[in-house]
């Protein structure tokens, strides 16, 4: 049993709230943890990187998520080159923090005003 779940029933056994509005909220606590829980199957995902910046560099990467984990567990960077503008504001710690929390769908989209754009998804 969770904290918040014993808190709950403590209230009960005190006499603050009823049987019926202490179902109520134990359901409510299931709804939003089923809505939080991260996707399963992130490590089969794959991570995508797209920059192209106002100089004519253009990257366009896709790369497994197991693999970046390794390679920033590793390595600490994505096998990318670095002298590509825009890469350089790329966060990986950022990215390992998704990819470590489940999330999956566009996690950075960037436009400059110089006319750079970036953008990091996970799908």
């Amino acid at each position: 049993m969770n904290e918040e779940t014993a808190k709950i029933l403590k209230m009960v056994e005190d006499g603050k709230i009823t049987a019926d509005k202490a179902q109520e909220l134990i359901e409510s606590l299931k709804d939003r943890n089923t809505q939080l829980a991260p996707d399963d199957d992130i490590m089969e995902k794959m991570l995508m990187i797209k920059v192209n910046s106002h100089e004519g560099d253009n990257v366009n990467v896709k790369l497994p998520v197991k693999f970046i984990k390794v390679m920033l567990k590793t390595v600490g960077k994505i096998p990318i080159s670095d002298g590509v503008k825009g890469m350089e504001n790329i966060d990986l710690n950022l990215i390992s923090e998704a990819i470590d929390k489940g999330l999956s769908g566009k996690i950075v989209d960037v436009k400059s005003a110089e006319g750079d754009i970036v953008e990091v998804s996970i799908e």
